[in-house]
């Protein structure tokens, strides 16, 4: 769809500018914000008697453009972003990086108005970044990337070290015996005779070669009835001698 332009819109054009543009684009955006007419005979009737004011215009907006390209070639940006020892950024360097630092020092540059090699920078260097300013007028400006070196943390910080000593103070210490021995396996080896219970005593006899030592068990009840077996035979022999 044929339109013109009632105002500057950038990078579609300037005022009085004839434009092919997509319907949907026309009808939803640029006519109802009066950014363009259609392309009829009576819009370019209109636009035939305002060419001398739309010309004037365009030459204050060239001489403003000249201004500004100066004062923008003689500026150097420097901008700070961290980055590695190798200068490789964390990060980069994009056009609204630069469009918000210009602004900072008093200069409203579109980012669509500027054109940098790439996707941005993402190294420390000097850079050009060309601005486009009115029409087919452009000027460069000098944008310097230093790079700030990431502060890491290579000690123990004072908290977790509190808390390693806490844990070591806790850990009680070793009993002795080679690393992984425990207290328990080394009191094992240690005692040939394991009291069982009350009155009687487990002994481990040493077995030949290639067999395993059985624990005989020697019980209260048993010696017991061993003693009283052998008051019995001593009662039968004194029967029997005063007979």
């Amino acid at each position: 769809m044929k339109v013109i332009l009632n105002k500057d819109l950038s990078p579609l054009g300037e005022e009085g500018d004839v434009k092919d543009v997509a319907r949907g684009y026309a009808r939803n955006y640029l006519f109802p914000r009066g950014i363009a007419l259609p392309y009829t005979e009576r819009v370019i009737k209109l636009f035939e008697s305002r060419k001398g004011e739309i010309e004037e215009r365009k030459a204050e907006k060239r001489k403003d453009a000249a201004g500004l390209g100066e004062k923008l070639g003689s500026l150097e940006l420097v901008i700070t972003m961290p980055a590695g020892a190798n200068g490789k950024l964390y990060g980069a360097v994009t056009s609204q990086t630069i469009a918000d630092e210009l602004a900072r020092q008093g200069f409203q540059i579109e980012r669509k108005r500027l054109e940098l090699a790439g996707n941005g920078f993402k190294s420390v260097g000097r850079y050009k970044v060309t601005v486009k300013l009115y029409e087919n007028a452009s000027t460069e400006i000098s944008v310097v990337v230093q790079g700030q070196a990431v502060r890491t943390e290579t000690s123990e910080s004072p908290a977790r070290g509190r808390r390693s000593a806490r844990r070591a103070a806790e850990t009680p210490p070793s009993s002795g015996g080679e690393a992984g021995e425990t207290p328990a396996a080394g009191a094992a080896e240690e005692a040939p005779v394991v009291q069982a219970a009350e009155g009687a005593t487990t002994a481990v006899e040493e077995a030949p070669a290639g067999q395993t030592a059985v624990p005989e068990t020697v019980s209260a009840e048993k010696t017991a009835g061993n003693e009283a077996a052998g008051s019995t035979d001593e009662a039968a022999g004194s029967a029997d001698a005063g007979v």
